[in-house]
């Protein structure tokens, strides 16, 4: 009885193995004393107790989801050494707002009583004339033009020798009148004598290039679509070293600026730099000994 006894309980610890390994996975709990004297298989599986491993997972939230529980990315941005001290002082340095640009850039060149639309439009005229002209010049041909009423249409009425005279002696004059036509003309034509209020229906406009058409973006419209870099800008940021390597273009420079200088600044930094380098970052002989950021910048050790 004995022999035969352990036999069928061999024979029912085998089976249960064997169900419990392709059927469910789960091992049968040992059958107690009066099952194992009947030879009874147990039914009554233990489950395994397995670990739980906890994944921590960092997504971003979309669409204004809260993600309270997930840790932020962790993004890595270069930015250059000293760039917010850097600026702070350039801030201290430009707190009296007395450079040319300062009154007399675009912004300050229309007529403020005009409607909307006219004011648009001499603003973006004021920016295709200052490209490779001084503030003063610029301000000179607007007051010369104003004089003669700046619209869109007193503009195509104006015969080409005319408006050389007027807008003489910025820089590159005679392509000038060509351009101020051709987009008076397009304007005219397509937008009902106002401006394009996207960049890239104001860079398409004959004689507008990048720089002009992110101000006019800001000045005219209100909308920040980009830094404008101008050759200020792209000189002083190369002396600063606010790029990872040497740029040879203001675009290369406005490229590398949007890449880590916070978006909130982008409206500000053009006059900022503009006025700085008209005043003490000059393009020859700089002012490093009256610069505050003499210590700070990388240039002022070589130059």
């Amino acid at each position: 009885m004995m022999a035969a006894a352990a036999r069928m309980l061999t024979r029912s610890q085998s089976r249960s193995t064997c169900v419990g390994s392709w059927g469910n996975g789960e091992e049968p709990a040992p059958p107690g004393n009066r099952e194992v004297a009947a030879g009874i298989k147990s039914h009554r599986p233990v489950k395994r107790q397995q670990k739980t491993q906890r994944l921590h997972v960092s997504y971003e939230a979309l669409n204004g989801e809260k993600n309270e529980g997930a840790e932020p990315l962790a993004v890595t941005v270069w930015e250059p050494q000293d760039w917010q001290q850097q600026l702070a002082n350039i801030r201290t340095m430009r707190s009296r707002k007395d450079a040319p640009v300062d009154q007399l850039g675009a912004e300050h060149c229309y007529d403020p009583s005009a409607p909307p639309k006219v004011r648009r439009y001499q603003i973006l005229l004021a920016l295709m004339l200052s490209s490779q002209t001084k503030d003063q010049v610029t301000a000179g041909a607007m007051q010369r033009l104003r004089a003669q009423g700046l619209t869109v249409d007193s503009i195509l009425q104006t015969d080409d020798n005319t408006l050389g005279k007027l807008i003489y002696p910025v820089g590159f004059w005679r392509s000038k009148v060509k351009f101020i036509k051709k987009t008076s003309a397009i304007l005219q034509q397509r937008y009902d004598g106002d401006i394009p209020a996207s960049l890239a229906e104001l860079v398409a406009l004959p004689g507008v290039g990048p720089k002009m058409a992110h101000l006019a973006m800001a000045v005219a419209w209100g909308t920040v679509s980009g830094i404008a870099v101008d050759t200020h800008v792209h000189r002083i940021a190369n002396r600063l070293r606010w790029t990872k390597r040497m740029t040879r273009s203001p675009e290369e420079t406005r490229a590398a600026l949007e890449e880590w200088l916070p978006r909130e600044l982008w409206r500000d930094i053009n006059g900022l730099l503009v006025g700085f380098g008209q005043q003490i970052c000059l393009p020859i002989h700089p002012r490093c000994q009256a610069c505050l950021n003499q210590a700070l910048c990388p240039a002022a050790q070589i130059l």
